[in-house]
């Protein structure tokens, strides 16, 4: 060996070896998992934010929305970005703006740190969920796609369970319980972040120019079945809003349980079950679980009334089963739908518009419902949720139900 080639060999062993196809899979439903982490994680500390900070429960709720309110501006502006740049580099901004999120709640000394952070946390997961649903499919094993929106789905349920689960025990038997789960999952970001910077790294198509803002576009030949997707992710998101942002107040007010890692507990129940459902969803065809899903909402809002009135913990744990179970059901037959169907390169896109609708929603829905409990009550807010989300559920029969297109998709 010459010394002029030792600088070359040395240089070529340093650079570092991009992940397998099948761990780069597995990296993006870690990303997918992480960013319903991040989004969840401030769920069990809301009534903690309440009582320390004196917050009403507009404000509380507000802490949630101000997150869908900032990713849906982000997929307004960079939907597409990961069609352009690739989907690592997208990832790799995404993550870094959650690593930036959860650091402001880590360290925060008042409410305006978590409203910033809240916002970070938006942006962030506004590029790497995006990102990451498209990756997931991708990167799949040959033959295999299909089933990329059910560990998806399973992915972020994982990620709503250890929220409530690792945020709720760190609450209740931990020391700094305003900080600590937060310290958390900053160390967990911080592992991901080594094995998103593995990932393949995009090849530019020329053809597609140069990225830059621009409005969101879906494809003509499928806006059937977006509108059928976009209906069945929205529907899971809104039943999830309740359970995110009123959920722990739902069990301290009208159950009557105050251990915070026991509400934890019983609403990770829920993202269990998602999980689950999502895992015996890969059998079916994506419209059948669409159908399904909205008719078991439909069920489930009934019982989370009954549970209410009655104040009855038992009731209350088989309605977050049933709640994940129609979660589950709809967000993996909403994404199956696109996944078939999307072309490639408009794929980012068009997964960033079913998230876009979704968002909006969700954090339009959370911040009303906070409002409505403020100044009536949180029986009223919860009559309220029930008689919009069952307006939705409704709406998405109509759609899977009716449009022959949307029957089609499943042949």
């Amino acid at each position: 060996m010459t010394t002029l080639e030792l600088p070359a060999t040395v240089a070529h062993r340093r650079k570092t070896k991009p992940l397998s196809r099948r761990a780069s899979f597995w990296t993006a439903a870690a990303v997918a998992a992480i960013s319903l982490w991040t989004s969840a994680a401030p769920t069990t500390a809301y009534p903690l934010y309440a009582r320390t900070w004196h917050l009403t429960p507009t404000a509380t709720t507000a802490i949630f929305a101000v997150y869908p309110v900032v990713l849906v501006a982000f997929l307004l502006v960079f939907g597409q970005l990961s069609d352009y740049i690739g989907r690592r580099a997208t990832m790799l901004y995404g993550v870094g703006a959650m690593l930036a999120g959860v650091l402001l709640f880590a360290v925060a000394p008042s409410v305006g740190w978590v409203y910033a952070g809240r916002a970070l946390m938006g942006a962030g997961v506004g590029m790497a969920l995006t990102a990451a649903t498209a990756a997931a499919v991708e990167f799949s094993a040959e033959g295999k796609a299909s089933r990329a929106s059910s560990v998806v789905t399973a992915a972020t349920a994982a990620g709503l369970a250890l929220a409530t689960i690792v945020g709720g025990g760190l609450i209740q038997y931990a020391p700094l319980p305003l900080h600590l789960d937060f310290w958390v999952l900053l160390a967990v970001i911080v592992g991901l972040l080594g094995f998103v910077w593995r990932l393949p790294r995009h090849t530019k198509d020329e053809s597609r120019g140069k990225w830059r803002p621009r409005p969101i576009a879906v494809p003509q030949g499928i806006r059937t079945l977006y509108a059928g997707a976009a209906a069945a992710v929205t529907t899971a998101y809104a039943f999830g809003s309740v359970f995110l942002a009123l959920g722990a107040q739902i069990a301290q007010q009208l159950i009557g349980t105050k251990n915070v890692f026991t509400i934890g507990l019983i609403l990770s129940i829920t993202s269990v079950l998602i999980g689950v459902t999502a895992i015996v969803a890969r059998r079916f065809p994506p419209r059948r679980l669409v159908l399904v899903g909205a008719v078991i909402t439909l069920g489930a809002l009934a019982l989370l009334e009954y549970s209410a009135h009655a104040h009855s913990l038992p009731v209350f744990l088989v309605t977050t089963g049933l709640a994940g179970i129609a979660y589950g059901l709809l967000f993996s037959g909403g994404l199956g739908l696109i996944n078939a169907n999307a072309p490639a390169h408009h794929r980012g896109g068009t997964v960033a518009a079913v998230y876009l609708v979704a968002y909006i929603l969700q954090g339009a829905i959370a911040l009303a419902l906070g409002i409505v409990a403020t100044a009536s009550g949180l029986s009223t807010a919860l009559l309220l949720g029930t008689i919009v989300i069952g307006s939705l559920g409704l709406i998405v029969l109509a759609v899977a139900g009716v449009v022959p297109a949307l029957q089609k998709s499943t042949l």
